[in-house]
């Protein structure tokens, strides 16, 4: 593109602190050199490039704050199960990608969705139907468990003797024998005998992660497990041989894996991990701690027992080894970046941070499950709430995994968006892409209507946001809680030319149709990197 580009012919979005909006946008060097029409017409010059907007809506370039682009782009080079409708299609996709690849030693991939199957966990009898004697291991959706094959389970010596880890569960048959579903720690009974990654593959999948994002508006990511995780490498070389080859036309900052296995020994290498993971395009000085699980398979952490159940939920991380921890880190002045999903997590997440100041900017992402009584500590305590608004529905995956476990009351404290905007909460937004899918359009709708495009049914439509506050979320409010609002998130003259242009306003449509609303160009620093 040219150095010098003019966005005419509004709306433009500012989402600077007054909300502003205006009609026009001069970029030149790869910055923001003039905000409206008058300011923009007398700097146009006769190698300025022009392109009119036609009603279409200019904003800052969307901020995923929770997003793994590595594992979405390399479920998109394995066998994706994503776009599968029920067990049948999974078992069908598997297939057709065994026929495609009948030399690959093993069947590695993911994405099939809990609520497909019979209380969220498919067997590996099913899956042996269609692999044979090839070994199988594919991650669900959430990323918090795998399905894996009875060669896979021989291979890896998991059988009716092998005792359910600390922070996992196998899911195993009547008679005590492992059935084909492993629940998050439990996965890690299988990283021996995986195969390795090469590098060059792990590029090629954050290329095509990054891809998948600048097609959807994404400018800037902040990649949420950056260690190893779920039979993933440590990703930090892949960002830091990305940043120095040239391929990272994003801007990334990255959390650094708390080893719930280690104590705080490992301080030193979160240390020397910062250090080196400071580059052009990619910088990593968060700290990631998982807190617990997730609701469908009852591993988040709540504070009374799920329904029909007396466990309530696993804390990966204890509130003594938080409270020893934490103050080490902030000390060191690592941000945190909790992974907290039940109530219980997402107190023990609060109380930790509770003696640190604000000014670290520490995260709780996910925050499904929040008790009335810690709504407002997000706002005193200083923390930020990085929310999943695609989550926020009644799919099957609450209607039939999740509400039946938790009651009506606890369902009630679902996914508090609106609550924790009114108590004075700065919220940023992450995809958790391929969690959930990484259109920010559709988080933003869902964040409004409180269902999925098309339903009539919301979930908890009382905690829905406003247009405008689901849109800040996704720029300024993400730009904040990365420490980057000084230079991009907002389209304010001086700071980076990062922007979004819509192919039409949301604004201008009813609620019920702010998903229609796709990408026609992503731009980073000036540059185009998306273009339809």
């Amino acid at each position: 593109m040219a150095d010098e580009v003019a966005f005419v012919g509004g709306p433009v979005a500012t989402m600077d602190a007054a909300r502003s909006f205006t009609d026009a946008v001069l970029v030149r060097d790869g910055r923001i050199a003039a905000v409206g029409g008058e300011a923009v017409r007398e700097r146009i010059r006769p190698r300025t490039e022009v392109v009119e907007l036609r009603g279409r809506l200019l904003l800052p370039g969307f901020h995923d704050a929770h997003v793994h682009p590595v594992f979405g782009g390399m479920l998109r080079l394995r066998c994706d199960l994503s776009q599968a409708t029920d067990a049948g299609d999974c078992l069908r996709l598997i297939s057709e990608h065994l026929a495609e690849f009948p030399d690959s030693p093993w069947l590695l991939g993911g994405g099939w969705d809990m609520a497909q199957f019979p209380g969220g966990t498919p067997t590996r009898r099913a899956l042996d139907s269609v692999t044979g004697d090839r070994p199988a291991y594919l991650v669900n959706r959430d990323h918090h468990g795998a399905w894996v094959n009875s060669v896979a389970l021989r291979l890896a010596g998991i059988d009716r003797h092998t005792p359910d880890p600390p922070d996992g569960r196998i899911e195993r048959d009547p008679a005590g024998r492992p059935d084909g579903t492993l629940h998050e720690g439990a996965t890690r009974l299988m990283e021996h005998v995986l195969p390795a990654t090469g590098s060059e593959q792990y590029l090629d999948a954050l290329a095509a992660g990054q891809r998948h994002l600048h097609a959807r508006g994404v400018t800037s990511w902040h990649d949420a497990i950056v260690g190893r995780y779920l039979g993933y490498d440590d990703l930090l070389s892949t960002y830091l041989l990305a940043d120095e080859r040239g391929l990272l036309t994003g801007k990334v900052r990255g959390a650094l894996w708390w080893d719930r296995d280690r104590g705080v020994e490992q301080i030193p290498d979160l240390l020397e991990r910062r250090k080196r993971a400071r580059g052009r395009r990619f910088r990593a000085e968060t700290v990631k701690i998982m807190q617990d699980g997730v609701c469908e398979n009852a591993t988040a952490a709540l504070r009374l027992p799920y329904l029909g159940r007396d466990g309530r939920g696993l804390s990966f991380v204890s509130p003594g080894e938080l409270a020893e921890a934490v103050p080490l880190l902030t000390a060191e002045g690592f941000q945190l970046h909790f992974h907290a999903v039940g109530d219980r997590a997402v107190r023990d997440a609060l109380d930790a941070v509770s003696g640190s100041g604000p000014e670290l900017r520490h995260q709780i992402a996910h925050v499904q499950v929040v008790h009335p009584g810690d709504i407002a500590r997000f706002r005193e305590l200083g923390v930020a709430a990085t929310i999943q608004p695609r989550w926020a529905v009644n799919d099957a995956a609450m209607t039939e995994l999740t509400v039946p476990k938790l009651g009506h009351t606890r369902a009630t404290w679902q996914y508090p968006f609106g609550s924790l905007r009114a108590a004075g909460a700065v919220l940023a937004v992450g995809s958790d892409w391929p969690v959930s899918e990484a259109d920010p359009m559709l988080g933003v709708h869902v964040a409004v209507n409180r269902s999925e495009p098309g339903s009539d049914e919301p979930l908890g439509p009382e905690e829905a946001l406003d247009l405008v506050d689901a849109l800040a979320a996704y720029t300024v409010g993400s730009a904040w809680v990365n420490h980057v609002e000084q230079h991009t998130g907002s389209v304010e003259v001086g700071k980076a030319a990062d922007l979004v242009v819509l192919d039409a306003d949301p604004f201008a449509l009813r609620p019920e149709e702010i998903a229609g609303c796709g990408v026609d160009l992503t731009v980073v620093d000036g540059e185009f990197v998306h273009q339809r």
